[in-house]
Formats: structure tokens, C-alpha cells, sequence
């Protein structure tokens, strides 16, 4: 079984990144075969303009996926840039890629929608994705829900080439990531970078601290007993706590005689030991940006020689080498 996927890097990784797929992420690479995972910085160009902010974001990104336990030794680890074969195999793909196959992705009607600006790189996102996924052969792709319709369109794409041009590519499938732990933002709502309502993985303490307390909670008497099933601080804390501590902290909330302060500071503190461990690696690897940087290259080397093997295949079938 070959896994891949990619982040963008497009700013710090918050709780809902890691909870709801980083985490499941690294815990595939035990499994797989092979496993490859990558810095998508040409996906984030849509919407980082700005040279040294992505520069120092993809560095981040890779960062932090090390510190939370991504392994070069079990997993390839790269910045998509770093594999030009993927921008040539895209071209290929673009070429058999019908207009309405791409006009009717979700992602991009709800980003036009939002009122994002509808440029080519945005339209042709899923084409540039089915380049990643179909340049290293892989079996398995995790998603989230939302995501799955590219994987589709992948497919779509890669069957057409295939008809056109005989078996070229292998036929990915898509896997739902568990997203049952629910991550609730600083509002209540999904956590989300473009909702300004994240907690960040590698927050320094005292400012995540403050961040926990400025919660929003409702307004109840302190004596009134309160269902812990879908409130906020504890959806937040079931991540983070002990199920010793879940447990208790339920049997608080259904007694009543509390006050949400109370429970914020629970949270704080239990978020301070979750991600002790994983805030003190990472910052050993921030002071080594250098051997980071020897990871990524180490691992592109890898990718490119998958990925030159893929494309080459791709080039013969469709007759644009060897003539």
C-alpha cells in the first residue's frame, strides 16, 4: 500500500489540522508500504503572494510535521516544488481535462462564492492534485469528506488518459479521515484559518493560555447543571485531557456549581502537557533549519526518482518522447 498526501503551507498548523488529519497521517506511515508526504507550496501560490512568507512557511510546515512525528526514516518527506516531474506530468493531464469536469468541483464554486478571485491556478487545482497523487503511484489517498470529489476527479482524469493511451496510471482510492473528534474554534465554530479562531499547535504558552480564556461560553447560573456533550470548552478538552480527567470534568459539568473559568484553566493546563513533548522537539529542530533542509532534499531526491519514472511512463504512452 502506497499512501500520499500534502499540506499547504499557509500558516502555523492549528489543532483542528493536526486532529483531524496530521495525526491520522503519521499514524499511516506504520502501516504503509510506502508513504509520501509533501509541503504543497505551488497548491498555496493561489493564496501566499508573498515570496518570504511562503519560503518561511514551507520551512515551518516541514517543521512542524517533524516534531509531531513524521519519521524520514518510515516516510518521504519534500516540498512539491522541489519535483518539477509533477508540473510536467500536470501539463499532460491538462491537455484531456474537460472545462466542466473542472467548473463543477465544489471546492472551487465555493471559494468564487466566497469571492475569492478566479484565477487559472485556482480552476485547475484538482489538475495539479491529480499530479501529485498519480505521480508516485499511490493506492491510498487520506481526505476529509470535503476532498473526496477531487479524488474522484482524479480518477476521471487518469481513466481518460488510460482509454486514450492504455494503462498508464494507477487508479488511487480515497480514504476518509476520522473526523469524529470534533475541533471546535476560539467561537464555536469549525476551526479554520480563514475563520481567525484557531488555537495553534506550537502557541507559546502564555498566549495560548489567554486565547483559551477569551472562549466564548453561555451565560447560565454557575449552580445549574450543564450537558457536556457538544459544549465547547469540552469538546476542546476531550483532545488534550486524560479520559481520567474527561471523565470527571463530565461529572462535574452534570452536577452543576461550576464556573467556566474554572474549566478554561482545566483546559489550559492539560493543553500544556499535551504539547509539552512536541513544542520542545520542535524547537530543537527550528534551531537545526539546515537539517531540515537536508530532510526535504533527502526526500526529494526520493520523490523525483518515483515521479521521473511515472512521467517517462506518461511521456511514451502518449507520444511525446521517443519519436
Amino acid at each position: 500500500m502506497r499512501v500520499l498526501s500534502g499540506i499547504q503551507p499557509t500558516g502555523p498548523f492549528h489543532w483542528g489540522n493536526y486532529f483531524g488529519a496530521i495525526q491520522q497521517y503519521i499514524e499511516l506511515q506504520d502501516v504503509a508500504t510506502e508513504s509520501y508526504y509533501f509541503i504543497a507550496n505551488l497548491h498555496a501560490l493561489n493564496t501566499v503572494r508573498d515570496k518570504a512568507l511562503l519560503q518561511q512557511y514551507t520551512l515551518d510546515g516541514a517543521t512542524d510535521l517533524l516534531a509531531l512525528g513524521l519519521d524520514p526514516e518510515k516516510a518521504v518527506l519534500f516540498v512539491q516544488s522541489d519535483v518539477p516531474e509533477v508540473s510536467q506530468l500536470c501539463w499532460l493531464l491538462l491537455t484531456g481535462t474537460p472545462m466542466g469536469l473542472l467548473e463543477r468541483c465544489v471546492s472551487y464554486k465555493d471559494k468564487i462564492a466566497k469571492g475569492m478571485k478566479a484565477d487559472a491556478g485556482l480552476f485547475t487545482y484538482p489538475v495539479l492534485q491529480a499530479a501529485d497523487i498519480l505521480a508516485y503511484d499511490a493506492d491510498i489517498v487520506p481526505v476529509g469528506e470535503d476532498q473526496l470529489q477531487h479524488i474522484e476527479v482524479c480518477r476521471d482524469i487518469a481513466g481518460s488518459f488510460n482509454h486514450h493511451f492504455g494503462e498508464t496510471f494507477v487508479m488511487p482510492k480515497g480514504k476518509v479521515l476520522d473526523q469524529s473528534a470534533k475541533v471546535p474554534g476560539l467561537d464555536g465554530e469549525k476551526m479554520s484559518k480563514s475563520y481567525n479562531n484557531t488555537l495553534a499547535v506550537f502557541e507559546e504558552e502564555k498566549k495560548q493560555r489567554k486565547q483559551i480564556m477569551r472562549i466564548q461560553t453561555d451565560s447560565r447560573p454557575m449552580e445549574d447543571p450543564k450537558d457536556p456533550e457538544g459544549d465547547v470548552l469540552m469538546d476542546l478538552y476531550k483532545l488534550v485531557a486524560t479520559e481520567e480527567q474527561v471523565a470527571e470534568m463530565s461529572e462535574t459539568y452534570r452536577k452543576g456549581g461550576f464556573g467556566y473559568g474554572e474549566v478554561k484553566k482545566a483546559l489550559a493546563n492539560a493543553a500544556q502537557e499535551y504539547w509539552g513533548e512536541v513544542r520542545e522537539r520542535r524547537a530543537e529542530f527550528a534551531a537545526k533549519p539546515e537539517l531540515v533542509r537536508e530532510i526535504l532534499a533527502a526526500g526529494a531526491e526520493k520523490a523525483r526518482g518515483k515521479a521521473s519514472a511515472v512521467l517517462k511512463r506518461a511521456q511514451e504512452a502518449c507520444g511525446v518522447v521517443g519519436w
